[in-house]
């Protein structure tokens, strides 16, 4: 598999009334992909759904870059009042997020169903 900046895999709508987004994301999220990645999070934005939920079982690894672009989000769906999850994180990924404190302020689940259910 040839390495791009897009490192969201697939954006999917898991209900039929569109409220609930499941984007999953891939690869190494670091400062050469954060850009391309925050744009991508912020696109199913504009259709308004209710939940949204970022996959992460296949991130190998994030930088400062990549949670930056994850706060960014945070702040953006509190605006706009939308449910975040966060779902998958690999022990690499946790524990960046339980260094800086993060897991205290997002949503994390074990899996994607896990957030569904929640």
């Amino acid at each position: 598999m040839t390495e791009t900046n897009n490192a969201i895999r697939n954006i999917r709508w898991i209900d039929p009334e569109n409220t609930v987004v499941v984007v999953e994301a891939s690869g190494e999220i670091d400062l050469h992909r954060s850009a391309a990645f925050q744009e991508a999070l912020l696109e199913p934005l504009k259709h308004k759904p209710q939940r949204m939920i970022v996959d992460m079982t296949d991130v190998s690894y994030m930088d400062s870059s990549g949670v930056a672009s994850l706060v960014k989000l945070l702040s953006r769906v509190r605006r706009d009042k939308v449910d975040l999850k966060l779902a998958g994180l690999t022990p690499r990924v946790q524990s960046v997020f339980e260094i800086t404190r993060l897991d205290t302020v997002f949503d994390l689940y074990p899996g994607v169903q896990e957030a569904i259910d929640s």
